[in-house]
């Protein structure tokens, strides 16, 4: 069986990757989860400064699933580079930074930095980052802005660029035609819903932040839906994520058309979830008799 994947002129041993924000580095993982046997490790978002993040409480369960309002807490771009990165290099696994910013020159600036690295071999990008400059609404939600900002980013690119989709648009194959107009080299999907939960005891809501990011099982039925409809639209590959938390769940999207696919919230629960899918998928690659996974990406037309 052959489950290498070519994404972006980027080899992968397996299309199975960690979620940002869900994995750290690595380094909290390590020691359950042998980094070596992932086909990448996708980082914490870091920027070009020291984020805060949000205040507490930030984390939140639903049924189904957990609210975060972290705020992409994050130490920086010189800790991540003189601490992180040397770690992920120890391993043999694809390393992708996720990168966030609060106006274009942020992101420029982060992405100009990390192209000097040679050991990562792909950026992803955040858009669902506040912009500053325009009174804090996501970069995601506008096509002109997630063109714009991929064109900006593409221009001081080492590595390929993946834009991360919100799916808290109207129409997220919008978003996706942008990105691949604005020379994004693949795209991934799906970032957090948006959502709340109140505290009936307390009278008040569950987070600080009052909404926040809906992860986990209850929002797979409607990635695999975005995935399949910009699967359709764009011609770059995908990423896929939302709800993974085992291997039918990853053949899901990979059948929907994405090429690989991102763990993320399961990992809280069962650190060993990576591991776990990446033999699923092999045992069901066998008792199906398929050769070679590449063969069905985007097989469900």
């Amino acid at each position: 069986m052959n489950t290498k994947i070519n994404f972006a002129g980027i080899e992968f041993k397996n299309p199975v990757m960690t979620a940002s924000g869900t994995f750290g580095s690595g380094i909290e993982f390590s020691e359950f989860v042998d980094l070596n046997k992932l086909g990448g490790v996708v980082t914490k978002g870091v920027a070009i400064t020291p984020w805060a993040g949000n205040p507490t409480p930030r984390v939140a369960e639903t049924y189904g699933g957990m609210l975060n309002a972290i705020g992409l807490q994050n130490p920086g771009l010189d800790t991540f580079l003189s601490r992180d990165i040397p770690f992920l290099e120890k391993y043999d696994t694809n390393i992708i930074v996720n990168v966030c910013g609060h106006s274009e020159e942020e992101y420029v600036s982060a992405v100009e930095r990390l192209a000097e690295a040679e050991s990562i071999k792909m950026l992803e990008i955040n858009i669902s980052c506040p912009n500053v400059k325009e009174g804090g609404i996501a970069f995601g939600t506008n096509p002109v802005m997630v063109e714009k900002i991929t064109a900006a980013i593409k221009k001081v690119a080492k590595q390929p660029i993946v834009m991360k989709l919100s799916p808290n648009v109207t129409d997220i194959t919008e978003t996706a035609k942008a990105a691949e107009a604005g020379g994004a080299d693949g795209i991934s999907l799906i970032n957090t819903l948006t959502g709340m939960k109140i505290d009936i005891n307390r009278r008040t809501f569950a987070l600080a932040n009052k909404t926040g990011g809906l992860s986990g099982p209850a929002i797979k039925p409607v990635a695999v839906r975005m995935v399949y409809q910009c699967a359709n639209a764009v011609k770059i590959p995908i990423i896929g994520m939302g709800g993974i938390a085992s291997a039918e769940d990853a053949l899901e999207f990979i059948m929907a058309g994405a090429s690989l696919v991102s763990v993320g919230t399961a990992n809280f629960h069962d650190p060993l979830t990576t591991i776990k899918v990446i033999d699923g998928i092999e045992d069901y690659m066998d008792a199906s008799g398929i050769e070679k996974l590449s063969e069905l990406i985007g097989c469900v037309k």
